[in-house]
């Protein structure tokens, strides 16, 4: 059997034009539709071949499913509130589902001119 050392593994890597490069990382998450992979404490190498980035990952590994919430306000509710109050959709979001009311939600907003 043969036995080589990583400078020989590396070297050989090299001529073949394959380049690695460890990437550090304190977690790695993977989403996919209301999916999420998370690695814990995970080892990350880069690994550069025929113009090609790769990465292989290794770690503690568990699954996780998200499910969203069905949101109580439609996009056109949120819409209303921005352009009403001129706040981000988050802000407006935000306070919708603070409030449960679109005229509350932009008078409360208004009142405090935009701080939120």
């Amino acid at each position: 059997m043969l036995s080589m050392n990583q400078k020989q593994i590396e070297k050989m890597m090299k001529q073949m034009g394959i380049q690695n490069q460890k990437v550090e990382a304190d977690e790695v998450i993977i989403k996919s539709g209301s999916k999420q992979i998370i690695i814990k404490n995970p080892e990350v190498m880069k690994i550069k071949m025929g113009g090609q980035e790769t990465f292989q990952i290794t770690g503690e590994v568990s699954e996780k499913s998200e499910d969203k919430p069905a949101e109580r306000f439609s996009e056109e509710d949120a819409k209303m509130v921005m352009e009403q109050t001129g706040v981000t959709e988050d802000i407006a979001r935000n306070v919708l589902e603070e409030t449960g009311d679109i005229a509350e939600s932009i008078l409360k907003l208004s009142g405090k001119n935009k701080k939120v």
